[in-house]
């Protein structure tokens, strides 16, 4: 992210965010000194910026787009057909579209399409932090096209030189046989815990418009127990000890009133958190 946003946004220009997004992509902008234009997107477009919204949205100082499919905080994925969408509609206007595959891998019932399937020019996000669970290892990877390569290698040479050998040689490791057998282990441990996560917040009364269908996260409207996210997060935090996110974390659209579960933690951990946020609610004031 660090690279493709230093390679291809001057100051004063940005790039088309969905808010709610992953916060981290518009603090990227800032430190290059561009920005993220906010794109408002609700259940209607599954929380995922559109070739329509990409068109109303993009003025004299937008250079491309930053998708990210699966999303956080929302798990939704942008379909093959979306994807080439978006991309005429960026290329149209000349600029970039740089697609977030980091929760490529991580999907329920369905398979994550690359933007590389239908734009050979996008520039493509990937780690082993997520479906190869190597998160503390900080190791990931940028698809860009030829052209951009002698450019990005200059970057990286000023930020980093290369990644760590030891990290390397973990990551090696991730395609032998018997931890590709562990991994999709526990994908399919993950779609159970959504399973079970999905209705059971439903039925609490939080409401989810979308089901996810990758990553690990489910984005809820509380519009149901009134008051503020925020001090909702907190409520919990201090009464039940259940970590809850609040909307604030991933933009300003209706982040007041959305909170995201991650259900990262065991099934009977899960089971717990849900009778805590039962009990949490009795004493919920709003």
């Amino acid at each position: 992210l660090l690279l493709a946003s230093s390679l291809l946004v001057d100051p004063g220009k940005h790039w088309l965010l969905a808010d709610p997004g992953y916060p981290c992509n518009r603090h990227f902008l800032r430190l290059v000194e561009g920005a993220a234009q906010l794109v408002p997107v609700g259940p209607e477009v599954r929380y995922q910026l559109t070739a329509d919204l990409v068109e109303r949205y993009w003025d004299q100082d937008s250079v491309g787009a930053l998708v990210a499919s699966p999303a956080n905080p929302t798990g939704t994925i942008l379909s093959r057909d979306e994807l080439a969408s978006l991309s005429a509609a960026i290329k149209a206007r000349n600029g970039h579209l740089v697609v977030d595959e980091i929760y490529h891998g991580l999907t329920y019932g369905c398979d994550a399409a690359s933007v590389l399937e239908v734009d050979d020019s996008a520039f493509v996000l990937n780690s082993f932090s997520k479906y190869f669970g190597m998160t503390g290892w900080r190791l990931g990877w940028l698809v860009a096209p030829p052209e951009a390569v002698a450019d990005l290698e200059k970057l990286a040479q000023n930020l980093y030189i290369s990644a760590p050998s030891m990290a390397q040689y973990a990551a090696l490791a991730c395609f032998e046989p018997q931890t590709l057998a562990i991994l999709e282990e526990r994908r399919a441990e993950f779609g159970r815990r959504r399973d079970f996560l999905l209705p059971a917040l439903r039925e609490l009364g939080f409401g989810i418009a979308v089901e996810p269908e990758g990553a690990f996260y489910l984005y809820a409207d509380i519009s149901a127990f009134g008051g503020d996210a925020f001090a909702f997060c907190r409520h919990f935090l201090e009464t039940e000890h259940v970590a809850i996110t609040p909307g604030l974390d991933f933009g300003r659209f209706q982040s007041g009133h959305h909170v995201r579960f991650a259900y990262t933690q065991s099934l009977p951990r899960l089971q717990e958190a849900v009778e805590r946020l039962a009990r949490g609610l009795q004493s919920w004031k709003g």
